[in-house]
């Protein structure tokens, strides 16, 4: 049986953060009080813990959305869903989005999940309900997906892949996959190899590529920035690729051509964040003079704009 407990509101309520990924982001913790997760990821920010299948304290819907209404305002962007843990585990989850729903207006509502709860037809029901759903998926294989993720002992990665897969195909909202390297884990060419046959399988709105750029609970290191954009070529063009991380970024400063600017792009449409990293001085000019020729574009993407060749403006991905 869980136990209610009253929390104070500024652990329930945090924010507004602005986001680079999501907008102007509000955040309710669904475990404030201490980490309740059904994994044990080696990167997490937050100390290990043993993994659970449920919340042992949980926090009244009641409470929460009274401390929402005390922070909501038409500034924010969306109000997002998460925990020291996994969110997913909050068993009064669907009538929470319901209350959320009845005044959020026009905010958008976000939850940041694992995936694995997915396969408890309540949960993925309640999340259906949602206008955006970010979904992590970092391995593939079993054995690097127990390495890297530590997941309860009751969760299958190919069950989880499925419902992936399923929900990708029902869900009408704006679906986020997120990928997170650890050196010397899931970055071989093998696992990344797995992950793009998966991705081609899976009808997201975007794919974000991270790394490791908080201290970890376990000994692990991440990538550098420079290794998240080569691993972004071996995914396949038709994937809307993003790299994410840019905590401690390295500039590269590389010299390109006008043709091999149009050409990066059309493999992988990059930011002028990413560009800022990737180009050296002569190669911006030499960017901006595309731009003002229109042989390149601006393409919108929620929060972000990429540049891609302008014969590519038109070309969406089938699903």
């Amino acid at each position: 049986m869980s136990v209610t407990e009253s929390v104070e509101k500024n652990n329930i309520i945090f924010g507004p953060i602005n986001s680079r990924r999501f907008g102007m982001s509000l955040g309710i913790d669904l475990s404030p009080s201490h980490k309740q997760c059904n994994f044990d990821c080696l990167y997490c920010e937050l100390a290990p813990a043993a993994t659970v299948d449920h919340q042992s304290k949980t926090i009244s819907v009641d409470e929460i959305i009274s401390q929402l209404k005390q922070h909501l305002n038409d500034k924010i962007d969306v109000i997002t869903l998460t925990a020291n843990g996994e969110p997913t585990l909050y068993p009064y989850l669907d009538q929470l989005i319901d209350e959320i729903n009845k005044i959020k207006g026009s905010t958008q509502t976000l939850i940041l999940t694992n995936s694995a709860m997915l396969t408890d037809e309540k949960v993925y029901a309640s999340l259906l309900k949602l206008d955006q759903v970010k979904l992590s998926l970092d391995a593939i294989t079993p054995e690097v997906f127990k390495k890297i993720d530590r997941p309860h002992h009751n969760i299958n990665i190919d069950a989880l892949v499925s419902k992936v897969q399923q929900f990708s195909k029902e869900y009408t909202g704006k679906l986020f996959i997120e990928i997170l390297f650890v050196h010397g884990l899931n970055d071989s060419k093998e696992e990344v190899a797995k992950l793009n046959d998966v991705l081609l399988s899976i009808d997201a709105f975007r794919i974000d590529l991270g790394t490791i750029d908080r201290p970890p609970a376990y000994p692990v290191m991440g990538i550098s920035y420079k290794e998240l954009y080569e691993l972004s070529h071996l995914f396949d063009s038709s994937l809307p690729i993003h790299i994410a991380s840019r905590v401690h970024a390295e500039a590269n400063n590389s010299h390109y051509s006008d043709d091999e600017i149009i050409n990066t792009l059309d493999k992988r449409p990059l930011t002028m964040s990413d560009i800022e990293l990737l180009f050296d001085e002569d190669s911006r000019k030499r960017l901006e003079k595309l731009l003002e020729e229109d042989k390149l574009s601006i393409k919108k993407l929620d929060n972000l704009e990429f540049i891609i060749p302008s014969e590519n403006s038109k070309r969406k991905r089938v699903k």
